[in-house]
């Protein structure tokens, strides 16, 4: 090879299109000399261009160039995976965040040994080798991943989509030569048939053959059109999520309502709790920017439980017995029916009805230890999410879970358990009668020789018999009941404190052995309406030979709270029989209810009412998640308060009227009893009833109590309709029931309601 450049480069331009890109990069390391004196004598390498240019234009275009030579950097790339979506596949990219660890790992990855990357949260594991995205705590099929460099775009499509892998290599190493030696112009071919020419480093095109089948085409009109071909993310139009925070504040398990898709578009349960968790990091970014900066707020995980997938697998049969008996007529409808509102009479069905209840809190469990066993820093509560059946099926259970020693916190140790206070015997009976307000009949239980082992052997009839009123007895039965679950569970704790080993993760056996404790320990009793006076559960009264037909299964932690949306949960109490709620009652083992819906939801039904039925209380309204109440129902409160002013004055006018016509002359400085007398009767609720409607409404209700089954806070919360919904409120019915996943109000107040105990304030994002 001469060395000289004049000669060495003319060689290199006059070489065919055809070579390959191999070839140009072996040629350009073995011309090093050469490479040297063009990048260091910028005038000469310009005047050599200029002689061996083919055209005035092919001049200019290498003149702009020229200070290129030297200004090669190697791509930056980024890692996206596959999505299937509306037949088509769709690339995303992961986030800055993830991409980096995805790319250091490859450069760190051992030949032979597999490199296994948490990305998305911990939500999905990405293997290297195998270039495959797996998810990890629901049944999804693998996605594909590729570390992408270069992407392309047709005429048709808005979105660049990126080249394989081998492709993209092809093209950097001939955009390398390209840039460094300044041969633009450049043709490149491949096997395929496709033909990428580098015109210069702002405008490259890919052509396809005519006929020629391509993977990437998607009809043979497209194979006429040229492609524009881009570098580098940086250069085409893509939103890159944000990356999570690493911390997890509060783990949210979301259960779903009938049928297997959740909203109008036809989504499953797992991308509709994709959608509301990312819905909910964007409003802790905008609302908490100073407790996020300050490293108080992390995020909130949302994991969705899938339990329609269950229930009509092959393992219980049902589709195919449901099929046989199905009319040939409107198939579509029946099938519709068949496989969403069906799952109501599944649910009122003992047999289906415990195959559900099993599902649900198998999964909710199996998913809480792995969660813990991937995030062992973890030490935040849990909150349970329920939509529509959804929501029916959570209150059931948390209604019949046995207050306890369970413990609350993620990694319970035996030494943690035997210090606990819920473990340790009460054996005086003074001490127990005061804890549950009883202390005024201690002389009473003394007078028999009572102690509390003694106690806890009383019935009914042997407390009636003592003389004590109803009230008390149900007091002293209910602590019987909650001894007698203590000393159960204590004999078998240790089974269920197996600790986790030392990489953090459970076993299956031991996930196993708890789950069977813990199924042991869910045992039904029927409901004692006396005293609770509401229904503790689903077919929690139907008996069948003497034994109740429902064991409810019990969750391995004690929920923080329990949000329902667009629940049926009043409507099925009542049709169960239950008139109202005791005031007094409360979840045993979770804190908090809210009971969520839009005002056009058909599905929902309000809870307050059948606790302080005595009092018309509005329910609570949410705010809007951008601080602000909507402005159509702004200006129809404006027009509703207008109208009943203008109607309150014109009454008032044509009644003060009346009454100074009908008014007898009274004298200018009558008597105190003169002046008492000549009182008309209609004066007096002419004073007092405004006086009286204004003490009745409290603004919002927010100070009411209603009960202790939300700690005596409110329970109904409404969400505002948008002003399109308030033109049709039967247009939007369906869609009311489904808006949930998709409510940054919705999801704002249960962000509120989580970091309250925290002591996070919520900000208001600028406008």
């Amino acid at each position: 090879m001469s060395e000289d450049p004049i000669d060495w480069l003319a060689a290199v331009t006059t070489r065919q299109d055809t070579d390959t890109a191999e070839e140009d990069v072996s040629l350009l390391r073995g011309s090093n000399q050469a490479q040297s004196r063009i990048v260091t004598d910028k005038k000469q390498t310009e005047s050599i261009l200029d002689e061996i240019s083919s055209s005035p234009a092919d001049s200019l275009e290498m003149l702009d160039l020229g200070s290129e030579l030297h200004t090669y950097h190697p791509v930056q790339p980024h890692w996206f995976y596959c999505r299937r979506a509306d037949a088509k596949d769709a690339w995303l990219p992961f986030s800055r965040e993830d991409s980096q660890k995805l790319e250091e790992a490859l450069k760190n990855a051992k030949e032979g040994q597999e490199s296994i990357v948490a990305t998305e949260g911990g939500r999905y594991d990405v293997r290297l080798s195998e270039r495959l995205r797996y998810a990890v705590y629901w049944d999804q099929a693998p996605s594909e991943v590729q570390r992408c460099t270069w992407f392309y775009k047709g005429n048709d499509d808005p979105r660049y989509l990126p080249y394989p892998e081998p492709f993209s290599n092809r093209l950097e190493e001939a955009y390398m030569i390209a840039v460094t030696l300044g041969e633009w112009k450049r043709t490149l071919d491949f096997p395929t048939g496709e033909t990428v020419i580098l015109h210069n480093p702002k405008h490259i095109m890919q052509y396809q053959p005519i006929g020629l089948p391509d993977d990437w085409v998607g009809s043979p009109s497209d194979q006429t059109r040229p492609r524009t071909v881009k570098r580098g993310i940086e250069n085409i139009a893509v939103e890159i999520p944000e990356g999570e925070p690493e911390t997890v504040d509060h783990l949210v398990f979301m259960v779903h309502g009938i049928g297997p898709a959740c909203d109008l578009r036809f989504r499953s349960i797992i991308q509709c709790v994709n959608d509301f968790r990312s819905a909910a990091l964007g409003l802790l970014t905008a609302h908490c920017r100073t407790a996020r900066a300050e490293g108080r707020v992390g995020r909130v995980e949302f994991l969705p439980v899938d339990w329609h997938s269950a229930l009509h697998g092959d393992a219980t049969g049902v589709d195919e017995a449901i099929q046989k008996i199905t009319l040939p007529s409107i198939s579509r409808l029946r099938h519709f029916t068949n496989d969403t509102l069906l799952d109501l009479f599944f649910y009122n069905s003992p047999t289906y009805c415990q195959t559900i209840l099993d599902t649900v809190v198998t999964e909710i469990n199996r998913l809480y230890s792995l969660f813990c066993s991937r995030h062992p820093g973890f030490h935040g509560e849990m909150s349970l999410v329920g939509h529509s059946l959804g929501s029916l099926i959570l209150f059931d259970l948390l209604t019949n879970q046995k207050c306890s020693p369970v413990h609350t916190e993620n990694h319970m140790s035996p030494k943690n358990a035997t210090s606990d206070s819920s473990f340790q015997d009460e054996d005086d009976l003074e001490e127990a009668m005061c804890q549950i307000g009883l202390q005024s009949y201690i002389q009473i239980l003394k007078k028999e020789d009572m102690d509390l082992d003694s106690l806890l052997l009383c019935s009914e009839k042997d407390l009636q018999g003592l003389g004590l009123p109803l009230g008390p007895r149900k007091k002293i039965l209910e602590l019987v009941r909650s001894r007698k679950i203590i000393k159960d569970c204590k004999a078998g704790m240790a089974t269920f404190l197996t600790p986790i080993d030392s990489s953090g993760f459970m076993n299956q056996a031991t996930v196993n052995h708890r789950q069977s404790f813990l199924r042991a320990q869910s045992t039904t009793s029927a409901v004692d309406y006396e005293y609770f006076d509401v229904g503790i559960g689903q077919l929690s009264i139907a008996v069948v030979n003497g034994q109740v037909s429902i064991n409810y299964p019990q969750l391995s932690f004690h929920p923080h709270c329990f949000f329902a949306f667009g629940s049926p949960i009043g409507m099925f109490l009542t049709v169960r029989g239950l008139k109202r709620i005791d005031p007094e009652y409360s979840f045993p083992t979770c804190k908090g209810f809210f009971n969520i819906y839009h005002p056009f939801d058909p599905v929902a039904y309000r809870i307050e009412p059948m606790m302080v039925s005595n009092l018309d209380l509005e329910p609570m309204l949410i705010p809007h998640h951008k601080g602000r109440k909507r402005m159509h129902l702004e200006l129809k409160d404006s027009l509703t308060r207008m109208s009943a002013d203008l109607k309150n004055n014109v009454m008032g006018s044509l009644r003060t009227a009346w009454q100074s016509f009908t008014r007898f002359p009274v004298a200018a400085l009558p008597t105190a009893e003169a002046a008492e007398c000549t009182k008309s009767p209609t004066e007096v609720p002419v004073i007092q009833e405004p006086e009286r409607m204004e003490e009745s409404a409290s603004p919002e209700g927010r100070d009411v109590k209603v009960g202790m089954l939300n700690g005596g806070r409110r329970i109904d919360y409404v969400l505002q309709e948008t002003p399109i919904e308030s033109f049709n409120e039967y247009l939007f019915a369906i869609q009311s029931h489904l808006c949930y996943w998709e409510s940054e109000d919705t999801a704002l107040l249960l962000l509120k309601e989580i970091y309250e105990t925290l002591g996070v304030v919520f900000e208001q994002p600028p406008s």
